[in-house]
């Protein structure tokens, strides 16, 4: 049943359409990360975690 619904023409409009969703979608993690805690998400990224410890 799933590939009578997914024809040729769906493919090709996926495909045009791939190049604006993952430039929405990183602006969109960008935004995230603007909004929200930004050292909570920085934490994890390995080099950047180094820089910011907390002395104790």
């Amino acid at each position: 049943m799933l590939p009578k619904l997914i024809t040729p023409k769906y493919v090709s409009f996926a495909k045009s359409w791939l190049p604006t969703l993952s430039f929405f979608g990183a602006a969109g993690g960008i935004a995230v990360v603007h909004f929200t805690d930004w050292r909570l998400v920085l934490d994890y990224v390995p080099y950047i975690n180094g820089k910011f410890k907390k002395d104790e």
